[in-house]
């Protein structure tokens, strides 16, 4: 018997095994240019770009960076909300030979700190109302260039004129910084020519780094997860296999889901751009707008978050918005609910399905048969093309037979070089050429996968990653906080919320708000704790290690009481 067994029930149209070409991702745009020059790339607010207008925009701002000290390996943080902007940046940087960091738009300046010294970036692209947060922290990091862009540079008239009086009314603030020194314009480089003097850096795809994704792990900081140019080439072959009914050239793909998070990345802005499909941009999730977008622009494809479609069917008017040009979602990040994919499917007549991954794996590993194939209730999917997967013991590392619980391991080319600068962090993640998820699960004997629970404490709300310990290390600065321990709790719209367990120092006095106040001065919004519950102790082992878990049973049963007298 195979040890894929997955592969026996694949659909005839999704080969085991996949092709890949030996270059790098930036020559996908200069494909598509050539093929589709004409076509519409990108659709932002009114806004369109055609192929060719990225290229020529990507081969512009790659000139730049060489021109001002670029060298090949140097880091180049990406400081930005979903927009052209953000996808001209990328392809910019692959072809000057850097590597992308991309950056939370929402990190306070202590985050933000943190990730640009722990990679060294050298220089970084910033939307103008984050300048002021990127030049309070840049003496203390290895930035040596701002490069500042704005929202109005890629509206269309008017509505560019009016975004900046709407930007001061919401913000507060007017950014003026000129193009000189080591301050740049994006608006300026895109003035100048392209020149003959413009070749993109030769890349060995294998080994070459094209992103530094950075997650976090057992120690709770963020790690800089190192992705190759091959890594994120082939997540994307992988998913345009299991797509298998999309034309290229054809698709419109829905793009809220963030490009600083590489599931947006993968399955939308380098999808997109390999297979010549238009992307609809939007700069958030808003669920009024992401109505009026979809039934104006009609996307074929939606890849979301379980609260995006939550969101969604919970708006009151859904029934008078036309949805039905979805064909395709796959949802990540956070387990989805069957009613809301049942929901969904009768709303739009497209397929909605769940999958399943990590940062280190680019992201998607698993996922279930969009088409054609019989539905498994509960199960994240089967193993894409080339990525094989199993159940290890938590004990003795060895494979487990189905139905047997243990932790779920990815082999693939879509797994990760390793974590940057920590080399221990990566051998312990890697086990016989194994990479250990830290998920707990099983197989059953068709080769569906299920996740039971998350060996690790990571905190998945709204589709984001939260890490307990960067939220209690912030609290336990508050100086009325004797003890403090955060916990994901279950939230029917987030997955999961977070809440902080608090045991404050003898006679100190602190209120939900203040402590609230505090957490957003130093952590981006959707880390801060949604509730906070003051206690006289913490649930401990003998040798005081405080038990996160049995606050967080607590808490379901809490629920599942709660609903019984409902």
């Amino acid at each position: 018997m195979s040890n894929k067994p997955w592969q026996a029930i694949y659909p005839e149209q999704i080969p085991a095994v996949l092709s890949y070409e030996d270059k790098p991702l930036y020559s996908f745009l200069k494909e598509s240019a050539e093929e589709f020059p004409d076509k519409v790339s990108i659709h932002f607010q009114g806004k369109e770009l055609t192929f060719r207008e990225v290229h020529e925009s990507a081969l512009k701002f790659a000139a730049y960076l060489k021109s001002i000290g670029l060298q090949k390996g140097e880091r180049v943080a990406v400081m930005l909300p979903n927009c052209p902007q953000g996808v001209i940046s990328f392809f910019g940087i692959l072809m000057a030979g850097g590597v992308v960091v991309q950056t939370n738009p929402t990190y306070t300046e202590r985050e933000l700190e943190y990730q640009m010294k722990d990679s060294g970036a050298k220089m970084i692209l910033v939307m103008d109302i984050l300048f002021p947060r990127v030049s309070a922290v840049a003496s203390r990091t290895d930035i040596e260039h701002i490069i500042v862009t704005a929202i109005k540079e890629y509206l269309p008239f008017p509505k560019n004129l009016i975004y900046p009086f709407i930007q001061k009314k919401q913000y507060g603030i007017v950014i003026n910084v000129e193009h000189e020194g080591n301050h740049h314009l994006f608006s300026e480089i895109m003035k100048r020519k392209i020149t003959e003097e413009v070749d993109t850096v030769p890349i060995d795809v294998n080994n070459d780094l094209a992103l530094l994704q950075y997650t976090g792990g057992t120690t709770g900081f963020p790690k800089g997860v190192m992705l190759t140019h091959k890594n994120l080439l082939a997540n994307t072959k992988m998913c345009n296999a299991w797509l298998y009914k999309n034309k290229r050239g054809e698709e419109r793909i829905l793009a809220i889901l963030p490009f600083f998070h590489v599931y947006g990345m993968t399955t939308v802005l380098v999808l997109s751009v390999m297979e010549g499909n238009t992307m609809i941009i939007m700069p958030k999730f808003d669920v009024e707008a992401t109505l009026k977008t979809i039934q104006k622009q009609k996307p074929t494809m939606f890849p979301g978050a379980p609260t995006m479609y939550i969101g969604l069917l919970n708006h009151p008017d859904i029934a008078k918005y036309d949805l039905s040009s979805i064909n395709a979602c796959i949802s990540g990040s956070a387990s989805l609910p069957l009613e809301v994919q049942e929901q969904f499917e009768k709303i739009t007549g497209g397929k909605l399905v769940e999958g399943y991954g990590l940062s280190e794996t680019s992201p998607v590993t698993h996922a279930n048969f969009i088409w054609d194939q019989p539905r498994v209730k509960g199960s994240v999917g089967l193993p894409w093309p080339d990525t094989d997967s199993a159940i290890l013991s938590l004990e003795s590392n060895e494979e487990l037979p189905p139905n047997e619980i243990g932790e779920i391991a990815i082999k693939g080319p879509q797994v990760m070089k390793g974590y940057w600068n920590r080399p221990d962090e990566t051998e312990k993640t890697f086990k016989n050429g194994w990479l250990l998820t830290g998920d707990l699960g099983y197989m059953d004997e068709q080769g569906f996968f299920y996740v039971v629970e998350r060996k690790k404490d990571t905190i998945i709300a709204g589709g984001f990653n939260i890490y307990p310990r960067e939220v209690e290390e912030v609290l336990y600065e508050h100086e009325a906080i004797q003890e403090v321990v955060v916990a994901g709790i279950p939230d029917p719209y987030r997955g999961e919320t977070v809440k902080a367990y608090v045991v404050l120092k003898k006679n100190a006095r602190v209120t939900e708000e203040e402590l609230n106040e505090f957490a957003r001065k130093n952590l981006a919004s959707y880390k801060v704790p949604r509730s906070y519950e003051f206690r006289d102790e913490l649930p401990k082992t003998t040798i005081g290690k405080i038990l996160r878990r049995v606050l967080i049973e607590e808490e379901k049963k809490k629920i599942s009481e709660e609903r019984k007298e409902a």
